[in-house]
């Protein structure tokens, strides 16, 4: 089966962590969650480290530090109704699949975070690829319905992976 994200390693550590496998396995996560096929989609993945995410983060967010995951979804999808569902996206076909965005993720800050919350660094990144492929897909947390709604799905999607709700 081919992979759903297209990851492209800059830290060495991404790559011995096995990041590919587990970004294509939280993907999947989604869209079975979604009722979307496992196929007929794209999605970018870029492991980085915390310099080259503040670079991004200043670029895009003018917020210049290291944060753990970005996501730029490849078109707004997201639902105008606080609260309600993103709209809908069709998969693409083996010769023109639909690119859903980017994302990227950072080394320390996601080795950090899971050292301080107890958690196995596995989980943590499942956690942030579910949470970077949901802003994808058109889902948010800025209104308070949009982040209910959008944290009620990673738990579900996380909790039929084994890992606990990470919001307890």
């Amino acid at each position: 089966m081919e992979s759903l994200v297209d990851t492209m390693i800059e830290d060495d550590r991404w790559e011995a962590f096995g990041l590919s496998a587990l970004a294509d396995r939280a993907a999947r996560g989604v869209l079975a969650e979604l009722g979307l096929p496992g196929q007929g989609f794209e999605i970018s993945l870029l492991g980085c480290d915390d310099a080259r995410i503040a670079t991004l983060n200043a670029d895009f967010r003018g917020k210049p530090q290291p944060t753990n995951v970005l996501s730029w979804p490849s078109e707004e999808r997201g639902a105008e109704e606080d609260g309600g569902t993103p709209d809908p996206v069709e998969p693409g076909d083996a010769e023109m699949l639909e690119e859903l965005g980017d994302i990227a993720i950072a080394w320390e800050t996601c080795a950090r975070e899971a050292d301080e919350q107890g958690k196995p660094v596995a989980d943590h990144v499942t956690h942030l690829i579910v949470h970077g492929v949901l802003h994808l897909l058109g889902y948010d947390h800025v209104r308070e319905r949009d982040a209910a709604l959008m944290e009620s799905t990673e738990t579900r999607i996380l909790v039929k992976m084994g890992i606990a709700n990470p919001y307890e």
